[in-house]
């Protein structure tokens, strides 16, 4: 038996309390910028009317301008259908945001948008912040999928927006949802920020008490260049032969602050390993460090056996004259953050080469000291740990419960004290 699409069974549930449906087009207008006119980037301005992107709508609810271009007034005023007004909904229809929307609040310029948004006015018939909670809700977002389903080239044309159905109640049931979903939203929020910032809170607490630890300076202590501890090699700074099967091929991007992620490496074969890419004989117990872009001097231990090659990445072989563990924690303080930022050569991707890398400067303590302390600090990590997933499974849990708010607001389920007992849990 064929499956009834969602918006089909909320239409049912709607009409026995009033809700009329509707497609898009015939309770909205919608308009969106036809091809560029020939603009290119290269007429951006200083100043003058705001040039919004899919940008503007990574903010929240309310179409946020922090990011927008400036054209001209006359490349404003040559589209007269797409200039923006209080209350105008955006779509975006293309790229890596489709499905994307955002309201706008207010305006601190004239402005108008790119040809990946759509701008979508809504009518006498539906209040604004009801249309914009309607094309947030899952039931839109999955007709906005079911389109982008099998496409090539993913996008949402307007012709097709304009058919997508869009049930309603009367204004003053709009209203009264509007504001449930407000409050809810508002609470769910500082919910949200809440439990960012004591996620944050955990992990500066382990920041803070890492870098106190580490730099006591009591007696026994010194300072080595991390050469004359340890053997520092690179692995390849070239462009190797990519293939679906073979050996991974470690690079900057898969040391995470959580260690090493093979998520998405790409493969060299054996042959290219063995031949070109082994002489740095990575093994387990060893530390990597990232030389280049945005995450250089971020440290990971290997903790298996896996064979793989290197790019851009530093690696410090395994010495038993140090805990590589203490190393490690070191290597994550903020005194090595500091010396990476002050040793790294400028350009597009700043990077620490291989010399400031064997002149690292590291306090080491004594060894018995060193394994003291790597215990109290995994202890203490480990706590944070489990504070980082209660918060996470939290958060999971807040952004499901906005998504079952929208859901139930456009299936007629939603009442004030289901939603006041929910965000309080």
């Amino acid at each position: 038996m064929e499956k009834t699409p969602d918006y089909q069974r909320v239409v049912v549930i709607n009409q026995s309390s009033h809700w009329k449906s509707a497609k898009l087009g015939d309770v909205a207008y919608l308009a969106g910028r036809i091809g560029w006119k020939g603009l290119t980037a290269k007429e951006y301005t200083d100043a003058g009317p705001l040039f919004l992107s899919v940008h503007s709508l990574n903010y929240g609810d309310y179409v946020d301008c922090r990011d927008a271009f400036h054209i001209s007034q006359a490349r404003y005023d040559e589209s007269p259908e797409i200039m923006l007004q209080k209350n105008d909904v955006l779509i975006c229809k293309d790229g890596a945001g489709i499905g994307k929307v955002g309201i706008v609040k207010d305006l601190p310029a004239l402005a108008t948008i790119n040809s990946s948004l759509l701008l979508i006015r809504s009518g006498d018939a539906v209040n604004a912040k009801y249309l914009y909670y309607v094309l947030l809700s899952p039931y839109f977002q999955r007709i906005v999928q079911s389109r982008l389903e099998g496409a090539t080239t993913p996008h949402l044309y307007q012709r097709d927006i304009k058919e997508f159905p869009i049930h309603y109640p009367p204004l003053p049931e709009q209203k009264r949802i509007v504001a449930i979903l407000d409050e809810a939203f508002a609470g769910i929020s500082q919910a949200v920020a809440n439990a960012e910032k004591n996620l944050a809170n955990a992990r500066e607490l382990f920041d803070s008490y890492l870098n106190e630890v580490l730099t006591r300076k009591e007696e026994g202590w010194g300072q080595e260049i991390l050469s004359n501890i340890c053997t520092v090699k690179d692995g390849t700074h070239d462009s190797p032969k990519y293939v679906q099967q073979g050996i991974p091929f470690i690079t900057q991007k898969n040391i995470k602050d959580d260690g090493l992620n093979f998520d998405d490496v790409r493969l060299i074969s054996a042959s290219d390993h063995n031949n070109f890419y082994r002489r740095s004989d990575v093994a387990k117990g060893d530390i990597l460090i990232s030389m280049i872009g945005v995450n250089r001097g971020m440290p990971c231990l290997v903790d298996d056996d896996r064979v793989f090659s290197i790019k851009n990445v530093g690696l410090i072989k395994s010495s038993d004259s140090i805990n590589m563990n203490f190393l490690l924690f070191y290597l994550k303080s903020s005194l090595a953050r500091k010396y990476v930022e002050i040793s790294s050569n400028g350009g597009a991707q700043p990077f620490i080469g291989l010399t400031k890398l064997r002149s690292f400067p590291i306090l080491i303590a004594p060894k018995p000291a060193q394994n003291k302390i790597v215990d109290t600090l995994n202890a203490i990590q480990g706590e944070i740990r489990v504070l980082e997933s209660i918060y996470q499974r939290k958060l999971t849990a807040l952004v499901e419960l906005k998504q079952t708010i929208l859901q139930k607001a456009f299936t007629g389920e939603l009442t004030a004290d289901w939603v006041e007992k929910e965000v309080a849990t």
